[in-house]
């Protein structure tokens, strides 16, 4: 869109429907909880570590692998703004590439055990057949933390973290099973929210059919005007020669407001009582908008 309008690319119609679906946007996602359930692993893993920590601004992460799905989860953990991020990694040069990419600091994975007490949250998913985060080596980093605890996200199948380590009172381990609970838990969630968006949805569209009928009449409603205008040039050019003759001011201007009154009152209406193709329903409802129009005139003048 920003580059249409740059280039003058962008008509009335499609500046002021881009403009509607924007605003709706941001309508959506203000006025319902679209936005608030978790409908993937990574949004999910990310509730559960801030029902945890609360904010993770303070926290440090450690990204265990370098592959999509940690590339995932890296952007989604990131977005929390956290401490300090480490991508450890087989291969060091993958995770430096994933490490230069969200402001973090690359290392292997033999630095596993003297790294991981530095760390309140780990996210790992590698393509090992064997556990590489064992029971001893999360013991030694919580004396180390002096028991702080830790939460583990173990996406791997097979997992990457020992069982075991379930166990430890200090650790919280979740596994893709446990965040695709928080994830369904979610998507019904999201549900609920999903029809509140879609009546909102409905109301602007109707709203912008509305705008788009009353453009179509634009020819119309430019026609009556200059009508009008036409008009009130008429009863002014006669009132300017009732001045130059020296009539009476007072007279000369009620005789043009009675004047204006006609044309634009009087004369449609005779128009109307007169065309044969007008039912007299029709005829009713002219006059119950005329009926509104000056009712609304009147009290917001």
């Amino acid at each position: 869109v920003k580059t249409a309008q740059k280039n003058h690319g962008l008509g009335v119609f499609l500046n002021y429907l881009f403009q509607k679906t924007f605003a709706v946007a941001k309508e959506v996602r203000s006025k319902t909880e679209i936005g608030a359930h978790s409908v993937s692993l990574a949004a999910a893993g990310v509730r559960v570590a801030s029902s945890i920590f609360g904010s993770l601004e303070n926290s440090n992460i450690l990204f265990v692998g370098a592959g999509e799905m940690i590339e995932l989860c890296a952007a989604h953990f990131c977005a929390q703004k956290p401490k300090n991020v480490a991508v450890a990694n087989r291969t060091v040069a993958r995770a430096a590439a994933l490490a230069e990419t969200i402001g973090a600091k690359a290392v292997g994975l033999v630095d596993l055990p003297e790294i991981l007490p530095e760390y309140d949250i780990l996210i790992t998913c590698t393509a090992s057949t064997l556990p590489i985060i064992g029971l001893g080596m999360v013991q030694s980093a919580l004396k180390r933390r002096k028991h702080r605890p830790i939460f583990m996200i173990d996406l791997a199948v097979p997992r990457d973290i020992e069982r075991e380590v379930d166990d430890l009172d200090e650790v919280y381990v979740y596994t893709v099973d446990d965040l695709g609970k928080v994830v369904q838990s979610g998507i019904q969630g999201r549900k609920a929210a999903v029809e509140q968006a879609d009546r909102l949805i409905e109301t602007k569209v109707d709203e912008f059919k509305c705008w788009m009928t009353t453009r179509s009449s634009i020819p119309q409603i430019l026609s009556l005007q200059e009508r009008a205008d036409a008009l009130r040039l008429m009863e002014l050019e006669k009132a300017k020669k009732a001045i130059q003759k020296g009539g009476d001011a007072n007279e000369i201007l009620e005789a043009m407001s009675h004047g204006l009154m006609k044309k634009f009152i009087h004369d449609p209406l005779t128009v109307l009582r007169n065309d044969p193709n007008l039912s007299q329903e029709d005829y009713e409802k002219v006059l119950h908008l005329l009926d509104r129009f000056y009712h609304y005139h009147i009290h917001h003048r």
